[in-house]
């Protein structure tokens, strides 16, 4: 059975045409019509990747994607928007979404973007379940992350980037490999996306803590270690 699709979107020409051609994929997709129908069906659990439009009648996208986030529901999300602003970009990024793309698109590059998440979805190492860096600790199985003990609350996307710092614990990261390993950029897009994650990452992280663990290499990139 082909990977399911979520297609959330109110213009029925836009969710036919995308619909079809998923299908014609080998992708099992359901619609929804507005943002409520697309938060009922997107909290099951079920789906492999959720294409979102930000404008929808009666609860709009990134409200759909906020209420998704808090609940705990850590399934790739794609944002369509005609709104293409790096701003727009940003608040996108930052509330959780974790591609967005710019309406008119090609369906080609929608298409690509899906499964480059369904595959990252399906290639996570299990291998190793825990990481650790001095006193933070992370289980990969229980999704679960303390410093000293006491547990840190972080988001899905939070979450990947320390995961993805722990990986590579003591090392020098640099911001294209965090655009690369976490956001599976493969250029720049203009935002200080990273920028904003990483200072949320780092309260949660450092603050209230005898020794901070993230640390800036300035002009180079980022560094998660005991000493600066």
């Amino acid at each position: 059975m082909g990977h399911k699709i979520l297609l959330v979107e109110d213009d029925d020409a836009t969710a036919g045409y995308v619909a079809r051609g998923l299908g014609e994929e080998g992708f099992v997709v359901d619609r929804a019509a507005n943002g409520r129908d697309g938060l009922f069906h997107a909290t099951d659990g079920s789906y492999d990747c959720i294409v979102l439009d930000r404008m929808l009648p009666g609860m709009d996208g990134m409200a759909v994607l906020s209420a998704l986030r808090a609940a705990g529901v850590a399934t790739p999300v794609i944002i369509l928007s005609a709104l293409g602003s790096p701003e727009d970009r940003v608040k996108g990024l930052v509330g959780g979404a974790d591609d967005y793309l710019v309406k008119p698109f090609a369906f080609a590059e929608l298409l690509a973007r899906i499964r480059l998440l369904v595959r990252r979805g399906a290639a996570t190492p299990a291998a190793q379940t825990m990481l650790r860096c001095d006193d933070l600790e992370m289980d990969l199985l229980a999704r679960r992350v303390v410093r000293s003990g006491r547990p840190l609350t972080l988001q899905p996307r939070e979450f990947r980037l320390l995961e993805y710092l722990l990986r590579h614990a003591e090392q020098v990261v640099t911001r294209t490999m965090l655009l690369e390993g976490v956001w599976d950029y493969h250029f720049d897009p203009g935002t200080n996306v990273i920028d904003v994650h990483l200072s949320r990452l780092r309260k949660k992280v450092d603050e209230g803590f005898a020794r901070p663990l993230l640390h800036t290499v300035r002009g180079v990139g980022y560094r998660l270690g005991v000493d600066g």
